[in-house]
């Protein structure tokens, strides 16, 4: 036995402590469960483990030191459990860690330096602990890490100069700690950093010069010390700033004096905020009660509440004019909000949103899928269920949709392999992280090309994504199906059970697009039939035309690309891959098959192993 999976069931007890028997395993996955007890101090032998699951169990006591010979593994997920003690110092010697989560435990003490010997990290989370000290400088060497999280700690000091040294981070969370002094300069040259979090420390001076601190919302950047800057909220950076040491003494006779005063206005106000709002709820509810909970809402954005009046305003109660387009659950509005931002309002095509239980059902969903946060998934601000329309509020995002960039000459030939192939890997990220990190699993059930966004920068954002639904145990039927054609999985012809395997179908069919620079059509059955002259084509025959140059890397990249993409389009739902492993294997380094490239054929293609590449 090589695998197992008892994840998301309701087994309770504890872990078998004999795992000798179990050498040849290569993964445990155990998560969402009710498990208790102590981690086995046995797993540590099962030595050709590459991926442990035991996340969100009841799991207590210390991680075991015995993990550390666990030297081929590639993810190990103990997060939201009762673990306690210290992080093991032995992490280090997983050197082939791609990811690591212990957050949402109560592990203390400090985050061991040996962690800067997991070189190959992808992830990295430590959140919602009682870790303390200061951030350990060989965190700097995970040149390959994408994801750093040690939000809600206690983490104190500085901020080590190392951190600049994570030439491929992308999200930055340190949130929510004690972390002081001045963002150190080298932040300077993380170029790569889209997203950052240093809200709720003791920061302060100036902000790094790169557009994720200088774009950064308020709320990422709140609640510090002194920090400064052009960003909306933060007072401008000038020279006093450069001279606060000299001028610290006066400064804090000013607070003595002025404090008390502002402590005592501050007081009041909320005094009288209190009562107005009173005799506002009341009315209301005694005159028109639908009409408080229908015009008033909440979004989180750059500027905290927005009301539902600054919507309506904006687009002018839904004027076409402001219409940037239509798809099966709604029309998009693009909104331009008095404080300047832009926004994207889905209004959805409801055919009985008078019901008020599914008005609840409906708001209890979307409340929940406005906590869900991935950078590749478009974020969904909140929503606003009225009887006369619901809408949902989602960040806007400039580049498009990827149908309208493919079917405009200049703008897909810009659109070239390098940026393709990593808009593969964004979308296989985000649909991995909704099947399998988010609890209950979501389903989106139209991935399509008209859904999937694109910035500036041309990173992929899965949309439409407030339009999913929860995927439960007990309720995995649809009575109607509200995917796009050319892309529903074709087992929805005689089944109207919508899982995640449809959505790796259609996953299939969308990176084809990508590949061939329009939608396969016919010419995606004709090549997974069992007997077809479209076997014969050469792969390199079906790539879009409008890019010219590939590098070796990029041949090699494709052909994995194309290999996936057949996998995930089989017609039989049972032999497509999970989206957790495709992403997997479009993270790996693989020997090379570029020389291969220009005379294999599709047929070829599909005979090879994944483990040939």
């Amino acid at each position: 036995m090589n695998y197992i999976n008892l994840s998301n069931n309701k087994f309770y007890g504890e872990l078998s402590w004999n795992w000798s028997a179990y050498r040849n395993l290569t993964a445990l996955k155990i998560s969402n469960n009710n498990l208790s007890g102590r981690i086995p101090i046995g797993l540590g032998d099962v030595s050709h483990l590459q991926e442990l699951h035991l996340f969100s169990n009841r799991l207590t006591e210390n991680i075991p030191r015995s993990l550390g010979k666990l030297t081929l593994l590639l993810v190990l997920k103990l997060d939201n459990n009762y673990l306690s003690g210290n992080i093991t110092l032995e992490i280090g010697q997983m050197s082939r860690l791609l990811n690591l989560s212990l957050s949402a435990n109560n592990l203390s003490g400090s985050i061991p330096e040996q962690i800067g010997d997991c070189t190959q990290l992808l992830e990295l989370n430590l959140s919602q602990n009682a870790l303390n000290e200061s951030i350990p400088s060989q965190i700097g060497n995970l040149h390959s890490l994408a994801t750093l999280d040690l939000s809600q700690n206690m983490l104190e000091s500085k901020m080590p100069p190392e951190l600049g040294d994570l030439k491929s981070i992308e999200k930055m969370n340190l949130s929510h700690n004690r972390i002081s002094g001045s963002i150190p300069k080298t932040f300077d040259h993380c170029l790569s950093l889209i997203s950052v979090d240093i809200s709720y420390n003791q920061l302060e001076g100036p902000l790094p010069n790169i557009t994720a601190f200088q774009k950064a919302p308020f709320d990422a950047l709140r609640n510090n010390t002194g920090l400064c800057g052009s960003v909306a909220g933060l007072k401008a950076c000038s020279l006093s700033t450069q001279k606060k040491n000299s001028r610290r003494t006066g400064k804090r006779i000013i607070l003595v004096i002025v404090l008390p005063i502002l402590a005592a206005l501050f007081l009041l106000i909320i005094a009288v905020g209190i009562f107005i709002l009173t005799r506002s709820h009341t009315k209301h509810v005694e005159n028109k009660p639908q009409e408080l909970i229908g015009n008033l809402f909440t979004i989180w954005s750059f500027d905290g509440k927005l009301v539902y009046e600054n919507i309506i305003d904006a687009i002018e109660n839904f004027d076409p004019k402001y219409c940037i387009g239509v798809g099966g659950f709604g029309s998009v509005f693009r909104a331009e909000l008095p404080n300047d931002q832009v926004v994207a309002v889905k209004k959805l095509h409801t055919t009985d949103s008078g019901s008020l239980s599914k008005s609840k059902d409906f708001a209890n969903e979307i409340r929940a899928l406005t906590n869900i946060r991935h950078r590749n998934i478009v974020k969904l601000y909140g929503f606003c269920s009225h009887t006369q329309h619901t809408f949902l509020v989602y960040e806007f995002l400039e580049g498009g949709s990827l149908m309208q960039l493919l079917s405009n000459d200049e703008t897909a030939s810009m659109f070239d392999w390098i940026k393709r192939v990593n808009m593969v890997k964004d979308v296989a990220k985000a649909l991995s992280y909704m099947h399998q990190d988010c609890l209950p699993s979501i389903v989106h059930r139209d991935i399509s090309s008209k859904n999937i966004l694109l910035d500036s920068e041309y990173q992929a954002h899965i949309s439409d994504f407030g339009a999913a639904r929860f995927l439960r145990p007990d309720s995995s039927n649809w009575t109607s199906f509200a995917g796009t054609y050319g892309y529903a999985a074709p087992e929805l012809a005689y089944t109207m059970e919508v899982n995640e395997k449809c959505d790796v179908y259609s996953f299939g069919v969308l990176v084809l697009e990508v590949i061939m620079g329009k939608h396969p059509g016919d010419f995606l059955m004709a090549i997974l039939s069992a007997s077809s002259s479209a076997h014969g084509i050469l792969l390199k025959d079906i790539l879009d035309s409008r890019i010219q140059s590939l590098t070796k890397q990029i041949e090699e990249q494709l052909m994995l690309v194309a290999k996936l993409t057949l996998l995930c389009a089989d017609p039989n739902p049972q032999l497509r891959p999970t989206m957790k492993q495709v992403s997997v294997h479009l993270l790996k380094k693989r020997p090379s098959l570029a020389s291969m490239f220009p005379v294999i054929t599709i047929a070829e293609l599909m005979a090879l192993d994944l483990s040939d590449f």
